[in-house]
């Protein structure tokens, strides 16, 4: 008998993943997690996790079948973890599949696509041209890659390929991570956020989303960040203050921003709230704000791959192996 697994639409998993859950699962289609049912969460094996809905405590004892929570992302704010142990069941979440990832690089790659936009003014450029213009001189950035200082915050796995990025165009490259005694590509360990972004002309983010970094670019730091700097999040929303943000941006203590997240953006109303936020507003009207709709780990083969391996964990807990394939050899 096959076990039974809740999937939800608003996942949007590749063809192929969904075809093997088919086959693997008795699965269980939703929409989103507001139309659960006592019913439904009270069969239910293996319980996929979207962002934005919480499986909490009460979410988790109305499921006493519960297995696996499977999700296929970096972090899990929207999972209660502890307790999900404490009742002896597995987490499937990428987080915890740090071997695998580090094959998994395009939120690196976007993280250098956006400072280079940003740094060399792309999109007011592109604009121009559009517009019929054919004028470099508007556009010219005030120094090159090669003679600007790249901070780092949190030096990880995308810390670190972001780092082998920034020695590739000759920047000085800098980190700050309390958990990270040295780095594998020659950057230096700074002792405080503070003495981070105050000695880098460019400052990028690339840290979990937990309780203790919500918040932790705060009004104090970007305080600290060299006049006339740059800001990069690919990471979470809630890693900001974005009244701070806000007020940096105008005043033009920050030169630009370029942000691939949003405050709030897995907390259902979101969509209806967005389009008014004042940092959207600002962005509206100025040319050193960049924003994309939280594309980091965009690439079909990305999406392809971790799904299928977070699946593959669920998978590998129920049959009792604990053995994954590799990012390279998987056929999902």
């Amino acid at each position: 008998m096959k076990p039974v697994a809740l999937y939800y639409r608003m996942l949007k998993y590749q063809p192929e993943n969904l075809a093997r859950l088919e086959r693997e699962f008795e699965l269980e289609i939703l929409d989103t997690p507001a139309q659960d049912t006592t019913e439904l969460l009270g069969r239910v094996d293996v319980l996929f996790a979207p962002l934005g809905y919480m499986v909490d405590q009460v979410k988790i004892d109305a499921c006493p079948n519960l297995k696996a929570i499977v999700s296929n992302t970096t972090g899990h704010p929207h999972i209660d973890v502890e307790y999900a142990r404490s009742k002896g069941i597995y987490v499937a979440c990428l987080k915890f599949a740090q071997d695998f990832l580090g094959s998994i690089t395009p939120t690196a790659e976007l993280t250098w696509g956006l400072i280079i936009a940003l740094t060399r003014n792309l999109w007011p450029a592109c604009r121009s041209v559009l517009a019929g213009q054919w004028d470099r001189r508007p556009f010219g950035s005030p120094s090159m890659l090669s003679r600007l200082s790249l901070g780092i915050i949190g030096h990880g796995r995308l810390g670190t390929l972001v780092a082998r990025y920034g020695r590739a165009f000759g920047m000085t490259v800098r980190y700050y991570d309390p958990y990270v005694a040295s780095s594998s590509e020659g950057a230096e360990r700074m002792e405080s956020l503070i003495d981070l972004v105050s000695s880098s002309n460019v400052v990028t983010l690339h840290v979990p989303h937990e309780k203790e970094t919500e918040g932790m670019v705060s009004r104090e730091l970007l305080a600290a960040f060299k006049p006339g700097s740059y800001l990069i999040n690919t990471a979470r929303g809630e890693l900001l203050d974005w009244g701070a943000l806000l007020d940096a941006m105008q005043s033009g203590h920050l030169a630009g921003a370029a942000l691939d997240v949003f405050e709030g953006e897995f907390v259902p109303g979101f969509a209806e709230q967005f389009p008014e936020h004042p940092v959207l507003r600002y962005a509206r009207e100025h040319d050193n704000l960049i924003f994309t709709p939280h594309i980091g780990g965009s690439t079909v083969d990305a999406w392809r791959l971790t799904e299928a391996h977070a699946i593959e964990m669920a998978l590998a807990h129920l049959r009792g192996t604990g053995r994954l394939p590799s990012a390279e050899t998987s056929t999902l």
